[in-house]
């Protein structure tokens, strides 16, 4: 680093033109990386942080002023505020191009496999979950269902829904309405932890970047790579506890929704996954 002391007074006499003064310290900090403060930086990513501070390299030189600090000194410490905002920076840019084209839903860890209601063949099969033993018309069953499964149910799929168990849509959506006011801190409690996991996942991938400005098995690198395992293993913590909490709605209170007892409501729904059951097996056979 002591050359670039040599080249600045160069510079000052007017031995060397600005631009040759520029080019010189470029290709010096290019081919003598174990100078700077940055020699613990892999290659690849060091390369790519001079291409970004070329354009600062004129700001750096119109702003030293020799008050007892020589060139190299200041030129270190400028690359290294430099670098630190360039780490800032470049890994949030990655971060938001990595989330967006390559993290895919699942890879959130707070994935779950919604629903689906399609509208092909959902008259018929609501019609066979609706008819009892008896040949008879049984849309309570369907509606403690509905009720149960409220978390799933979009008020698009309640409307469509309503006319086939015998109900007007604004019914069916305030039952919805009402399973939804008593299960709200239930339901709070799941978005907010579903916003922790987000906030995880993305801390784990700002530790994966990180790691690319360490070289591999040193301190630093070693230090970052164990704090990447524990914000992993967080993170999967997080993910189990979010699939043990249950998003449906208790039978009590699918029961008070609807107006009848317990008892009723375990009937209904024992005999509809009975029946969704057979419906299934006979679906798969055929």
């Amino acid at each position: 680093m002591l050359l670039l002391n040599k080249l600045f007074d160069k510079y000052l006499t007017g031995e060397i033109s600005r631009n040759d003064f520029e080019g010189y310290i470029y290709r010096f900090l290019i081919y003598n990386q174990e100078e700077t403060c940055l020699s613990h930086w892999k290659r690849d990513v060091y390369n790519d942080f001079l291409s970004w501070f070329y354009p600062r390299l004129q700001k750096a030189i119109d702003m030293y002023r020799d008050i007892g600090s020589s060139f190299v000194a200041f030129m270190s410490k400028f690359i290294l505020i430099s670098s630190k905002e360039y780490r800032s920076t470049i890994t949030s840019n990655e971060i938001i191009e990595y989330s967006t084209w390559s993290a895919q839903v699942s890879e959130l860890y707070v994935h779950e496999e919604p629903v689906v209601y399609l509208e092909k063949n959902m008259e018929n099969i609501i019609n066979k979950l609706i008819i009892d033993k008896q040949g008879r018309k049984n849309t309570r069953r369907i509606l403690s269902l509905i009720i149960k499964c409220y978390y799933y149910v979009s008020e698009d799929f309640a409307e469509k829904i309503a006319p086939k168990i015998g109900m007007k849509s604004e019914e069916l959506l305030e039952m919805l309405k009402k399973i939804r006011s008593i299960r709200q801190k239930k339901d709070d409690d799941i978005y907010n932890l579903k916003e922790r996991i987000y906030s995880q996942f993305f801390r784990c991938l700002i530790y994966e970047r990180n790691l690319l400005y360490f070289k591999e098995n040193a301190e630093k690198y070693n230090k970052k790579k164990l704090q990447l395992k524990k914000a992993r293993e967080r993170l999967e913590s997080m993910r189990k506890r979010l699939a043990s909490i249950r998003k449906e709605a208790t039978n009590i209170q699918v029961a008070e929704i609807i107006g009848v007892t317990k008892g009723t409501v375990d009937a209904s729904l024992h005999r509809l996954k009975i029946k969704w059951k057979k419906l299934a097996k006979n679906a798969y056979l055929n």
